[in-house]
């Protein structure tokens, strides 16, 4: 509840906010964000199965020298489906892609999404039940 209330504060705050302004702030935010989140599976709490889990499938994709197959994280808000996969691409030293389903409005913006990652990138789709 507390989180609702402060993202919508920012929202009024921002939408009132130059430009310039807005982009430094959402820059910030998203530097503390990421230097807020738990950058390895040992400084995730919680959700202890899934962790054992993900570090075995991390450690087998090593040994073969292969990027992480295809991982679908579900659930509802706050779970920690994005930190986990900012904690998948840093363990396994990849770069990761990060967009929304409401983002992608056409094929074609998905294709362009996809032409432009490395091997063993990840692409993380925030919302993807919102994808048209």
């Amino acid at each position: 509840m507390k989180g609702e209330q402060i993202s919508s504060t920012k929202e009024k705050n921002s939408a009132s906010a130059p430009t310039s302004v807005r982009a430094t702030a959402d820059k910030e935010d998203k530097t503390l964000d990421l230097t807020l989140r738990p950058a390895c599976l040992k400084e995730y709490f919680g959700q202890q199965k899934i962790k054992d889990n993900l570090a075995i499938f991390m450690e087998a994709a090593r040994q073969r020298n292969e990027p992480i197959e295809h991982v679908l994280l579900y659930g509802p808000p706050g779970l920690g489906k994005t930190t986990l996969a900012h904690i998948i691409a840093k363990e396994m030293g990849v770069n990761i892609r990060v967009t929304s389903g409401p983002a992608i409005e056409r094929a074609g913006d998905l294709a362009a999404i996809l032409t432009n990652l490395e091997n063993g990138d990840i692409l993380f789709i925030d919302e993807i039940h919102r994808l048209n």
